[in-house]
């Protein structure tokens, strides 16, 4: 696991590519979420607000569009991704056993795949038509 702030002391600490690759990926996924999330907020919450009273309609009108969907999507990925990646490190912290550790990385693993599945379901398969009634 690397504990460094800049990336010439994580490269030292990196005992693999794909180590250093997830410590980068941490960096960037948090700072592109930052961002997204509060995109996403203002454009589900303030512009609804401002223009219409029925912020369901707003909502329902915005996901009907597949732009709107891959966006959610995107932010549905990688805060997925970077919690994972963030709760493996601390189950190589707190869980000293490795078969105790495969289990409870297989469950949590398994977990956050239906977690995505049904995000990704709910975003595609439901359509305006389907809220309204």
């Amino acid at each position: 696991m690397i504990r460094a702030k800049r990336f010439e002391d994580a490269r030292a600490q990196a005992g693999s590519n794909s180590e250093l690759a997830w410590w980068v990926f941490m960096r960037i996924s948090g700072v592109a979420l930052v961002f997204l999330v509060l995109g996403h907020i203002y454009m589900t919450f303030l512009m609804a607000s401002e223009k219409d009273t029925q912020v369901f309609d707003v909502v329902v009108n915005k996901l009907s569009q597949p732009v709107w969907k891959l966006y959610d999507l995107l932010i549905l990925a990688l805060a997925l991704l970077h919690g994972v990646n963030g709760a493996r490190y601390s189950i190589e912290d707190y869980i000293r056993n490795k078969p105790d550790r495969f289990w409870v990385k297989a469950v949590f693993y398994s977990v956050v795949a239906l977690i995505f599945v049904f995000g990704a379901l709910g975003l595609f398969i439901i359509s305006p038509e389907m809220l309204r009634d």
